[in-house]
């Protein structure tokens, strides 16, 4: 069945155009970014691409650096694949598709130098705040990965740290105003590659014919550079 799919979508880019009528490079709309999605967490964003959708929630906790970084906080990646979402996704421990999903998103964000580590010191040797990243798509239409890249940003520029009391300790109760400091903001762009064919924004019948991927985070510098190389007016 795979392989009739695979060669249906083989001949409908040699046509130049895909199932859904879209062009090689051309994602699927809409694409909305909704923030402050969940009050409960101290950042999360919505984001939708097409019919996919997907929500991150940041948590914070204090705990002591790591020996090789006293001066830098850490952050730590999870995602959950949920029945709901995809009936082919099955409850229990993570898999497979969203450890790397989850290692993915890190790697984007921490490759990027988006998150300035030192400013999450509190005590150097002693107290750092570690961000916690957690990714659940709501439907999987395809995808999860650039939806969970731009989810995961966002949640970061909407969070914000929650108070300490006078021992320190957090209030989880009470949101502060300070912000998490971002250096750069990066978004990741997926690109398959099916039969002598390279598309974006694949939907699930494209994933399952894919011979090749690559998952690239981009910060808006290069994107502007890009642009202007190809002469596109943002």
């Amino acid at each position: 069945m795979y392989r009739e799919i695979r060669n249906h979508i083989i001949k409908n880019l040699k046509a130049g155009i895909r199932f859904d009528g879209r062009k090689a490079l051309e994602y699927r709309k809409p694409i909305t970014v909704e923030y402050g999605f969940t009050k409960t967490a101290e950042g999360s964003a919505k984001v939708t691409i097409g019919e996919t959708e997907v929500i991150c929630g940041i948590k914070t906790e204090i705990g002591k650096p790591y020996p090789d970084s006293p001066n830098e906080g850490t952050m730590m990646v999870g995602a959950e694949f949920l029945p709901l979402s995809n009936p082919e996704f099955e409850a229990g421990p993570p898999g497979i598709d969203s450890i790397e999903l989850a290692r993915v998103v890190d790697r984007g964000i921490r490759e990027s130098k988006c998150i300035d580590f030192k400013s999450l010191c509190l005590e150097p040797g002693e107290k750092a705040w570690t961000i916690i990243i957690d990714i659940c798509p709501l439907n999987d239409a395809g995808n999860l990965l650039d939806a969970s890249a731009l989810a995961a940003l966002a949640a970061l520029k909407d969070f914000r740290f929650p108070k300490l009391d006078e021992d320190g300790k957090i209030v989880y109760k009470e949101k502060g105003t300070e912000k998490i400091k971002l250096l750069c903001e990066p978004v990741e762009c997926t690109v398959i590659k099916v039969g002598e064919f390279f598309i974006v924004d694949p939907i699930i019948d494209e994933q399952k014919a894919v011979d090749a991927r690559l998952t690239v985070a981009v910060l808006r510098t290069e994107i502007l550079l890009l642009c202007r190389k190809a002469e596109i007016v943002l």
